[in-house]
């Protein structure tokens, strides 16, 4: 199985609290791995070590064949325009109108000419199912719009996995579908292998592969979705039972 992801043996302290302890977790190319866990579990710890936002105590990051838990922050460059990410709260600038929040990775880190650029824009706008919101500032945007916007911006650069933290996290049910759907969609037009961090028991199971639950700093358990369903691994059985997941056995 080709990984795209790994991480080993990583652990991870803040101000003497162990919140990583030992992960060992391997993403295979293509696919889409959602870290499940409650509050407050380490999972958006986890994943900001993907792009070199948090460095690790001890254990390894790899990325497409690459150690880089020791890269600097110019060698972590390439890394981060190979993996978009979508922070929780979307991350746009406010002073920036959709157009130039979607554009400024182009304008940063490629010579694409101003013609070039306004056409990618308007090419991942409409892949997250967006029109005529180029001139539109953030503060315009309703929730579920500016994680769109964001998710464009995320994909502006054509990279091979995209991060999601906490995707639906404050949306209504609807406009939370719709991003796990958008999520499934992109995956499959674009090829990219995902991981998508949420306590969302319902979208876990739409939007995943396979499944990992992050419990005390630890990998309580990792598989596919109807085997985290049939699970004898008590605390995702809790966790489960305790989001009113329909068809536990």
């Amino acid at each position: 199985m080709d990984h795209y992801i790994v991480y080993k043996d990583l652990t991870k302290s803040f101000g003497g609290k162990e919140v990583l302890k030992g992960i060992n977790l391997e993403i295979h190319r293509g696919e889409t791995v959602v870290i499940l866990g409650g509050s407050g579990s380490g999972k958006s710890v986890l994943i900001r070590h993907t792009i070199g936002l948090h460095r690790p105590d001890a254990g390894e990051v790899w990325v497409d064949g690459t150690e880089i838990s020791g890269f600097s922050e110019d060698e972590l460059m390439p890394v981060r325009k190979q993996i978009g990410m979508l922070f929780q709260g979307g991350a746009l600038f406010d002073s920036m109108d959709v157009f130039e929040n979607v554009a400024y990775g182009l304008r940063e880190h490629t010579e694409m000419t101003e013609e070039a650029i306004e056409g990618r824009v308007r090419e991942v706008l409409d892949l997250v199912e967006l029109g005529e919101v180029e001139s539109l500032a953030p503060s315009d945007l309703s929730g579920g719009m500016r994680k769109r916007v964001a998710l464009a911006r995320a994909i502006a650069l054509s990279p091979r996995g995209i991060l999601y933290d906490e995707p639906t996290t404050g949306l209504d049910p609807i406009t939370a579908d719709a991003i796990n759907n958008l999520i499934r969609s992109l995956q499959s037009a674009l090829g990219v292998t995902s991981v998508v961090v949420t306590h969302d028991i319902q979208s876990a199971f739409k939007v995943g592969d396979r499944i990992a639950f992050l419990y005390d700093g630890q990998m309580d358990f990792v598989g596919g979705v109807e085997g985290a369903k049939r699970t004898e691994t008590p605390r995702l059985r809790e966790f489960l039972r305790v989001g009113h997941v329909a068809g536990l056995p």
